[in-house]
């Protein structure tokens, strides 16, 4: 099945050139089989090994992963910590094989909150991850779009009172080079797992125009094939951005 998905993106032509999504639905997965909630986000981490191989395979050129919200932060201080040994988990197991298929690592998001071992991982797998060409991978942890989009007021106001910039000089194309994910622009698909229809405080200015995919399957059930399902969706779509079609 998942071979023939694959073959019909091919024939179907241009594939979204980067697919960001919403990691949901780890505490559900868990629930429903009467696990600890830590269990549900440790069942998750095979998730993104089928995502980052299967945008690879799909020809996508950009992956971005929302994984750990600010608003996280609010949750038991046990799951959190459970959450920062994953991530220093995950970084130790897969940053040979993310070196190997030529994946660049980012993390966006304030990393001043993570523990010291949880930023010095996460500064390893960047620098080890540096010279990637096939897919950027970006991991959006302890992520919130509003905070993103102040920081970029905030340098902008920075600039025009250092006179760098001129209030004239403040558009559109300004504020999105000064967000954190200036250097692979806007998403061109947002994948959605659990059935949740909210964009969650994820890129909310980025995703302006980006076509919404939801899927009702649970984060760690999620599969390539999930993932080429929701391509040739996008595949089908005809993306106006505003325009009457000619």
């Amino acid at each position: 099945m998942t071979d023939d998905l694959l073959t019909r993106i091919k024939v179907m032509g241009a594939v979204p050139r980067h697919i960001a999504i919403i990691m949901d639905g780890n505490g559900r997965w868990a629930r429903e089989r009467a696990l600890p909630r830590p269990l549900g986000h440790r069942a998750g981490m095979k998730s993104v090994r089928e995502a980052v191989e299967g945008a690879i395979e799909a020809g996508v050129e950009v992956l971005t992963l929302f994984a750990f919200s600010e608003e996280n932060w609010q949750r038991p201080p046990s799951e959190i910590s459970a959450l920062m040994d994953l991530l220093e988990e995950y970084i130790a197991q897969e940053i040979e094989e993310l070196r190997g298929e030529g994946v660049s690592v980012r993390v966006l998001g304030d990393r001043g909150r993570l523990t010291a071992s949880a930023r010095a991982a996460v500064e390893r797998v960047e620098r080890d991850t540096t010279t990637g060409s096939q897919l950027s991978l970006n991991l959006c942890i302890s992520y919130s779009s509003r905070a993103e989009i102040t920081r970029a007021a905030k340098l902008l106001a920075e600039e025009v009172l250092a006179g760098a910039l001129s209030l004239d000089g403040i558009d559109e194309d300004a504020i999105s080079a000064r967000l954190l994910t200036a250097p692979w622009g806007d998403p061109d698909l947002l994948i959605r797992t659990s059935g949740e229809h909210r964009v969650s405080n994820f890129l909310l200015w980025q995703l302006a125009y980006t076509e919404l995919y939801v899927t009702q399957t649970l984060w760690p059930d999620f599969t390539r094939a999930t993932l080429y399902e929701a391509i040739l969706d996008y595949q089908r779509r005809e993306r106006r951005f505003g325009k009457v079609p000619v």
